[in-house]
């Protein structure tokens, strides 16, 4: 079981919990600043989840849940807040089945606070030390990586360049 304590996995635990802490302890954040914190810290936290190893499921114990839709809810809220009226915005998303571009709202908050559920998850885990649960716990960010939160972690980012650097200068 050396992989769940691979340099790798110790560095995406690093700035998981970075990057969980600083969304906690943004209540009251300056829009400016918080954005400039996150165009530096998601590119990394993207980085280090590319860099996981790989392993396998074994879906005995399913990776643990740690954040509460209680969690879940305020984050986004507090979110919600701190990016004001720049929150909401439309992005295309290419819809498969109709081979078209399809407009639709989304949230920074929402995003950021979908990124945070299975990073703040993953590394309680790996706090808890439990080799097995790690293990799976692994499977379960890598599978979610590249499923959902590492997309949302790219539309997120072009955003938050967009108001950093378009909106802002208007």
């Amino acid at each position: 079981m050396d992989i769940v304590y691979s340099s790798q996995v110790v560095e995406f635990v690093t700035v998981g919990a970075e990057y969980c802490a600083f969304l906690e302890q943004s209540e009251g954040r300056d829009k400016d600043s918080f954005i400039d914190t996150l165009l530096k810290l998601l590119p990394l936290l993207y980085v280090k989840a590319s860099l996981l190893p790989k392993v396998e499921g074994s879906n005995v114990f399913g990776a643990e849940s740690f954040v509460t839709e209680e969690d879940y809810e305020w984050l986004r809220a507090m979110l919600t807040t701190v990016m004001g009226e720049d929150d909401a915005y439309e992005d295309l998303i290419y819809d498969e089945q109709m081979q078209t571009d399809e407009a639709r709202w989304k949230s920074v908050a929402e995003e950021l606070a979908d990124i945070y559920q299975p990073v703040r998850d993953f590394v309680e885990t790996f706090r808890n030390g439990v080799e097995d649960n790690i293990a799976e716990a692994l499977w379960a960010i890598n599978d979610s990586f590249e499923l959902s939160w590492g997309g949302n972690l790219v539309d997120v980012l072009r955003r938050l360049h967009r108001v950093k650097y378009t909106i802002i200068q208007q």
